[in-house]
C-alpha cells in the first residue's frame, strides 16, 4: 500500500462517516454545558484544549502509539485493560468501549484485520500499525476527529455558530501536531490525567436529565 492510498484510509476510518457512533457522545461537555461552565465558542475552545493537553486527548495518543507498537494480541489485550482501568466514569468507559468495538467490526470485515474488540484509541493504533500507517500521523488525525467531534456536539448544545466551530477545530490543531509526538515518545508511565473537572462532568452525566447524547 503506498503512502497515498494509507492515508486516504486513515481519513476514512477518522471520518464522521465512518461507523463508529460518534455523533452520539459528547464526553461530558453536555453537561458542562447544561450546568453554565461552557457557554460560548471561547469556552468550548478552552475546554477542549484542557482535554487534549491534559485529559484524554493526551492519555489516548499514548495509548494509540503503544498499540500501534503492540507486538501481539496478548500485549493488546493487556494494554487494553489498563486502558479500561484508567477510565474515569463508566459512560467514558462505555463511550471508548462501544466506539471500538464498532470500529473494529468494520475494519475486520473491510481490511481483512484480526483484532479483538478493544477501546478506541487502541483499536486505531493496532489497525495503523498493521496497515502500516505511521503512528504519529494517526495520532494527529485521531486527535483532530476528536475535536472535530465534540465541537460537532457543542453546535447542537450551545449558542455556537458552524463558521465558529470550524474556527475552533482549526485553532486547535496546532495542540493535535505536537500532542501526536506522545504516540512515538511516551511510555505506559506517562499516562495521566489532569483535567478533573472533565471527568466530574462525565460522571453527572450519567444522572443528567433531560439529555442528548450517551455521555
Amino acid at each position: 500500500m503506498n503512502t497515498d492510498a494509507r492515508f486516504l484510509t486513515l481519513m476514512q476510518w477518522l471520518s464522521p462517516a465512518f461507523p463508529v457512533g460518534g455523533f452520539a457522545y459528547s464526553h461530558g461537555l453536555e453537561t458542562a454545558i447544561a450546568e453554565g461552565r461552557v457557554a460560548s465558542g471561547a469556552d468550548v475552545e478552552d475546554w477542549l484544549r484542557d482535554i487534549l493537553r491534559d485529559g484524554t486527548g493526551r492519555s489516548d495518543a499514548i495509548w494509540l502509539g503503544l498499540a500501534h507498537q503492540a507486538g501481539s494480541t496478548e500485549a493488546l489485550t493487556a494494554l487494553d485493560a489498563q486502558a479500561r482501568a484508567f477510565c474515569a466514569a463508566r459512560e467514558r468507559l462505555r463511550e471508548g468501549e462501544r466506539q471500538g468495538a464498532a470500529f473494529v467490526r468494520t475494519v475486520n470485515a473491510v481490511w481483512s484485520l484480526d483484532l479483538p474488540p478493544i477501546l478506541l484509541p487502541l483499536a486505531v493504533g493496532s489497525a495503523a500499525g498493521q496497515v502500516g500507517i505511521d503512528r504519529r500521523m494517526a495520532a494527529m488525525a485521531y486527535l483532530q476527529s476528536f475535536v472535530s467531534s465534540l465541537v460537532s456536539a457543542a453546535l447542537r448544545l450551545a449558542p455556537l455558530g458552524q463558521t465558529e466551530g470550524q474556527r475552533i477545530v482549526a485553532a486547535l490543531a496546532p495542540d493535535c501536531a505536537t500532542l501526536s509526538e506522545l504516540a512515538e515518545t511516551a511510555t505506559e508511565d506517562d499516562i495521566h490525567s489532569n483535567a478533573f473537572l472533565s471527568d466530574i462532568m462525565a460522571m453527572r452525566h450519567e444522572t443528567l436529565e433531560p439529555r442528548l447524547f450517551q455521555s
